[in-house]
Formats: C-alpha cells, sequence, structure tokens
C-alpha cells in the first residue's frame, strides 16, 4: 500500500501538467452538455434544455475513453504527447463510446432528482464498479458494445475489492464536494483544473492492473512494438 501510493504521488506530480490539459479536453466535450443541463435544472425551457442536453452529451463517452487510455499510459510509464492521444483515441471511440457516454451522464443526473434509499445507493454502487472497466475497453479492446458491457460487468464483481477501492477513492473528492455545499463551492476551479484526471487517476491504479492482466494489453502493445 505504501509503495503504491508513493508511486501515484510521483506520477501525479511528474504528469501534472498532462493531467491537467486531459482535465481541459474533457471539459471541454462536457462543457455543451453541462450548459444545457444546468439551464434546465435553473428553470430555463426546463423539457427543452434537457432533452439538448442529452444530444450535447455525444461526445462525453469518447472523451471518458480517450481520458482513461491518456491516464493508464502514465501508469504504464509510456512515453506520450496528450493532445495527439486524447484526438487520436476520441476520434477512433466517440461513436462505439456515444451510447455509454449518454446512458452514464443522464444515469447519473437522475440521481440528483430521486430520494436517497439504500437500494438506490447500491445500485449507483454497482453501476460506478462497472463505469471504469466498460471505458477501458472501449480504449483498448475491439469488441462490440454489449460484450464490453457484459464483461465490464464480470469483472468488476470478479475483482470486487479492487473495484470498490478504487470507486471510492476516485470519488473521494466528489463525494467530499456534495457533502460539504455550499462551502466546497470554491473548490469548483481545483476540480476545472485537475478534478477529473485525478480521480481517474486514483481509480484506474486501481482498476488498469486486473483488466490488464485479463486481456494481455501490455503484452500486445509490446509484440506491437517488436
Amino acid at each position: 500500500m505504501g509503495q503504491g501510493f508513493w508511486r501515484v504521488f510521483w506520477i501525479f506530480f511528474g504528469n501534472l501538467w498532462d493531467l491537467a490539459k486531459l482535465n481541459m479536453l474533457f471539459c471541454l466535450c462536457a462543457l455543451p452538455f453541462a450548459a444545457a443541463f444546468l439551464t434546465g435544472f435553473f428553470g430555463i425551457y426546463t423539457g427543452f434544455m434537457y432533452i439538448l442536453a442529452i444530444i450535447a452529451a455525444f461526445p462525453i463517452g469518447g472523451a471518458l475513453a480517450a481520458h482513461v487510455f491518456c491516464v493508464t499510459k502514465m501508469l504504464r510509464e509510456e512515453p506520450g504527447y496528450v493532445w495527439h492521444d486524447f484526438k487520436r483515441k476520441f476520434l477512433e471511440n466517440v461513436k462505439q463510446a456515444a451510447a455509454p457516454g449518454i446512458f452514464c451522464v443522464v444515469f447519473v443526473c437522475v440521481q440528483i432528482f430521486m430520494p436517497v434509499t439504500a437500494a438506490g445507493v447500491i445500485f449507483l454502487l454497482l453501476f460506478l464498479l462497472a463505469v471504469p472497466y466498460v471505458f477501458l475497453q472501449i480504449a483498448y479492446i475491439d469488441l462490440p458494445i454489449s460484450k464490453i458491457i457484459k464483461n465490464g460487468v464480470m469483472l468488476s464483481l470478479m475483482n470486487a475489492p479492487k473495484s470498490l477501492i478504487g470507486v471510492l477513492l476516485g470519488g473521494l473528492i466528489w463525494i467530499a464536494f456534495v457533502l460539504y455545499l455550499p462551502l466546497s463551492l470554491i473548490a469548483i476551479p481545483f476540480f476545472l483544473f485537475i478534478g477529473f484526471s485525478f480521480s481517474w487517476l486514483l481509480c484506474l491504479c486501481w482498476v488498469w492492473p486486473p483488466v490488464n492482466k485479463q486481456f494481455k494489453i501490455e503484452e500486445a502493445i509490446q509484440k506491437s512494438l517488436d
């Protein structure tokens, strides 16, 4: 655990500017959705804006796949160029990842309007456990989306301890943000600068090893380079 902590520490500070660039790219992709959703949330043409928000969420799946790809390159300590890698993976996966991305943002936003129940919390947790596995596969594995989703659910359950630790660590800053509202609004610049990338780094340092082991990704990458 101690070695893992220091490894994440050095990866974070050693790639701080690249993580910030990744964060900015993801925020740019999510901006149209966020603008439409918040406009509707505050009561301005609510129904129309929510429909527009769903349409505007189209690029988010591709951005998530590109984001996790770039973060895992850092975990693999493989040299990369954020702008190029993000653009390439985004364009490769934006169509396939569109439906999962839209489903994710709609599912999470619906939780805002739902009463908190034990069953709802459990279902949300199971959903969040599978999400990293789904987008890692989209980024690295050429499979039909139905197979990817099935694999994602199975892998998250087969590796439940690591999945849970990854989700809890990755979601820690977001949980703190919600719990300490409205005081936590002062942290918005942090989230815009590095928050998403920091969350993915904490999550993927636990989730990436099982995915890599299952699909032998690093071994395939090495073979392609030889």
